[in-house]
């Protein structure tokens, strides 16, 4: 128990810590080897994990929001991060190639359909995937919506959310040439990406620590250390998807070819504060969207790890028990 709030920490929410009872490393044929591994039942119902970023990788955290005796969990880290290799590479990293990988998992592991469970990132490509793959879906469970579009992108990166906390964004434009301010997202990729890796890192750091400062509603202007090896490959990854528009064909894709999933059903778990990832998004997913449950989670931000978003998380997969296990 929080002393100071009186409220649960987001952990004491989730099931009790469990290891897998298989990890493996599979090649995709094109220089990239991305970890994988299962976790809980492995005759139960099939549910992947989507993490963030693009480039946050899992974290043992994630395989703690399912009943391990109902669910069959499988992660994977996807290109370049965490511990899928090589680290930081760009090379024959897209979204597309994202969701071939999902395809090789689900045909490595005999899954016919799963639940996708993503967060942030994590529910782009659970979304893209599923309109790529819709026979493969079983439900959709989303946190923290982001559609990949370019009004979202200004929002975070051209000051809309700078508005709220000033001081950080100060922080994150300052080391920027003023002639370069107009698009941040191009003058940290020349930076991201220029080869001298103290550049490099000193850009990483800075990048990383923009986002995870405003993750938490309880954002108190920290700096926000992440280990070096882990901001260069989430900074470089989140800068290169998002400097090429997560590699849709069109702003607005994800929308516009909602119609290929609307048959499917969805429950959206959303922090009413989200700073990151404003509550527009997920309301404009789900407007019109018969199958699809948007739950607002008041006093909550964009993180995983907060408790109101926890708790809301750990509600929803135990109440899809008894509705998944007979389908």
């Amino acid at each position: 128990m929080d002393h100071r709030s009186g409220q649960k920490r987001a952990v004491e929410y989730l099931y009790p810590p469990v290891e897998p009872f298989d990890q493996r490393m599979i090649d995709m044929g094109d220089g990239h080897r991305v970890y994988m591994e299962q976790c809980g039942n492995p005759a139960g119902v099939p549910v992947l994990v989507l993490h963030g970023g693009p480039g946050g990788g899992c974290s043992p955290a994630m395989r703690r929001y399912f009943d391990p005796a109902i669910y069959r969990v499988v992660l994977f880290d996807q290109r370049g991060c965490g511990r899928s290799r090589p680290t930081a590479s760009v090379l024959a990293n897209t979204t597309w190639h994202l969701v071939a990988d999902i395809e090789a998992i689900r045909a490595a592991l005999d899954i016919e359909r799963f639940i996708l469970f993503g967060g942030s990132w994590g529910a782009t490509l659970a979304l893209i995937y599923a309109i790529s793959h819709p026979e493969a879906v079983r439900h959709l469970v989303l946190r923290g919506v982001f559609l990949g579009q370019k009004a979202e992108l200004e929002w975070f990166y051209g000051g809309g959310a700078g508005a709220f906390f000033p001081e950080l964004w100060a922080r994150f434009v300052e080391p920027i040439p003023e002639a370069e301010r107009g698009d941040l997202v191009a003058a940290y990729h020349r930076r991201l990406f220029s080869g001298n890796m103290v550049e490099e890192m000193r850009y990483a750091r800075l990048w990383a620590q923009w986002e995870n400062a405003l993750a938490a509603i309880a954002a108190d202007g920290g700096h926000y250390e992440s280990p070096s090896e882990y901001a260069r490959a989430f900074s470089r990854l989140e800068n290169h998807y998002f400097q090429n528009a997560v590699f849709l064909e069109a702003d607005g894709w994800i929308l516009r070819e909602r119609h290929r999933i609307e048959h499917l059903t969805a429950t959206i778990v959303q922090g009413r504060y989200d700073m990151i990832c404003p509550p527009l998004s997920a309301w404009k997913l789900a407007k019109g969207w018969r199958g699809c449950d948007l739950r607002m989670v008041t006093m909550a931000g964009h993180a995983l790890s907060e408790p109101g978003i926890s708790s809301e998380l750990v509600h929803v997969m135990d109440g899809l028990r008894p509705l998944m296990k007979d389908d």
